[in-house]
């Protein structure tokens, strides 16, 4: 079967979904439940991989499936994928195929716990994929239920306030992007509209009639983005959704779910024609953007300074990265975009990597306090090492893609020609990587390095399984490190027309 009729993206949309079906409906026993989800999610992870291998690196959209899905709105089941998508595509296989094995020991309700990680999976994949904005908007909104779920039943603390705040906060901005993608609907050419995202980048400015200001359309979309990457002061639900999630769903919480905010900004800004899904508007206001960035990254990392509990401490973090892909997105130079999306990659897989690990560590000694935790390198040789390298390469330490990724962002964010004083913006986001440094150095000889404690004696290390995927990502880690070519190939023709 040649590779324009295989339906490889529906397929990989749909896997995971089909699993949780066949867990719901034909599983009884939990052990099956769980080798039923690593094989779906694992296919799902190697078709993913093949499209890697087949992707044609300079050409555009590629593996396009469009049919009629609801013929009198103009609606299109339209999937698609590029220079964008496609590292967003294999980083949600790849976490979704790893949390399974995170989620291992799991013994309440398995079943329905397996069921919701895939339809979540699904929902996620269903975003990176789509190419109609009602369609994008429809897998948007169904992330949230099995994130409801997955918090408020096998959560702890405060695990219904802070499902109930995620889902409150993801509505607020949803209800803004829908009536943005409704006045964009309607000010495309009719009778016959479209939610193409494509035809309507295509069309340009002068296609347009707006029944509201351009301005007005691109930020009633981008509040629904700023809520998920999360923009301060925007952010708030996030500290609390991570600290009382299950470790495979803060897994995919930083690794995926955060970046589904940045990949929508990338689409309304570059989208796949010459001026964006909505055009001009995020140059006129591309220095507004740079300073929330900053403030995103400064914020985030004092705020990182003064955590006692693992999680929040590294929930904080990721406000701060996530500052860099603000940062890159609206230099709007090829570089910084570029670097943005990289950055996204490298946050997914370091951030996926430090919540699994902090998982390994509260599994073993029932504890996240930082202040009460101490020596454990003694105990956990393995997982000391590998939260070490994690650590300097959230930090940005060179053979590491985290470094790729920040040093990509940075000198293209410099020498952007878009923002008015992009230098001194630029200056200030680095110095969050110093702080950085501190926080990360800091809570690793708390933690690992200081004087033993009696009580964490023999804890124990990381088991055969554990040591498995903590590697594979390290392994990740370094490759993409060591050669950025691998994804920049991939990701950096899409911005060719920013110069």
């Amino acid at each position: 079967m040649s590779t324009e009729s295989f339906p490889y993206l529906s397929v990989i949309l749909f896997l995971p979904a089909a699993g949780a079906i066949v867990i719901g409906l034909l599983i009884k026993e939990a052990r099956t439940a769980r080798i039923t989800a690593a094989l779906f999610t694992f296919v799902a992870f190697a078709l993913s991989l093949a499209l890697f291998v087949m992707f044609d690196r300079g050409v555009g959209l590629q593996f396009v499936e469009k049919y009629v899905w609801i013929e009198s709105l103009g609606a299109r089941y339209y999937l698609g994928i590029d220079g964008l998508s496609l590292p967003m595509v294999i980083l949600t296989t790849f976490l979704g195929f790893v949390v399974v094995f995170v989620s291992w020991k799991i013994n309440i309700r398995v079943k329905e716990y397996f069921v919701w990680l895939l339809i979540l999976e699904t929902g996620i994949l269903g975003v990176f994929l789509s190419l109609d904005f009602l369609l994008f908007f429809l897998f948007w909104e169904m992330e949230l239920i099995p994130m409801y779920m997955l918090i408020s039943i096998w959560g702890g603390g405060r695990r219904t306030y802070s499902a109930t705040k995620f889902v409150i906060y993801t509505l607020f901005g949803s209800a803004f992007m829908l009536a943005g993608i409704l006045a964009l609907y309607f000010s495309t050419p009719g009778p016959e509209h479209t939610f193409s995202m494509v035809a309507i980048a295509s069309g340009g400015a002068e296609w347009l009639t707006p029944v509201i200001p351009l301005a007005s359309i691109f930020f009633l979309i981008f509040v629904a983005f700023a809520i998920k990457l999360p923009v301060v002061p925007l952010h708030t639900w996030l500290p609390d959704a991570h600290t009382d999630a299950p470790t495979a769903v803060s897994v995919m919480l930083a690794g995926v779910l955060l970046k589904m905010g940045a990949y929508g900004m990338i689409r309304l800004v570059a989208g796949f024609g010459d001026g964006g899904i909505v055009p001009g508007v995020a140059e006129d206001y591309a220095t507004i953007l740079v300073a929330f960035a900053v403030v995103s990254v400064l914020y985030g990392a004092a705020a990182t300074m003064r955590q006692t509990d693992l999680k929040r401490m590294i929930a904080y973090s990721s406000v701060s990265h996530m500052g860099f892909v603000l940062l890159g997105i609206f230099a709007l130079s090829q570089l910084s975009l570029t670097g943005a999306t990289l950055q996204m990659f490298s946050h997914g897989l370091i951030t996926g990597l430090l919540f699994a690990l902090v998982g390994l560590i509260y599994d073993k000694t029932h504890q996240r306090q930082i202040p009460l935790l101490g020596g454990l390198a003694k105990q956990m040789p393995v997982i000391t090492v590998v939260f070490s390298i994690a650590g300097l390469a959230a930090l940005g330490l060179p053979t590491t893609i985290g470094f790729a990724a920040e040093f990509t962002v940075f000198v293209g964010s410099w020498g952007s020609t878009v923002v008015s004083s992009i230098q001194t913006y630029t200056v200030l986001a680095i110095l969050g990587i110093v702080v950085g440094a501190g926080y990360i150095l800091w809570m690793l000889e708390r933690v690992f390095y200081r004087e033993p404690k009696e009580r964490y004696d023999g804890v124990g290390d990381a088991s055969n399984m554990e040591k498995a995927y903590i590697f594979a990502f390290i392994a990740l880690i370094m490759l993409f490190g060591i050669y950025p070519k691998l994804l920049l190939d991939v990701i950096g023709p899409l911005f060719s027309r920013w110069g």
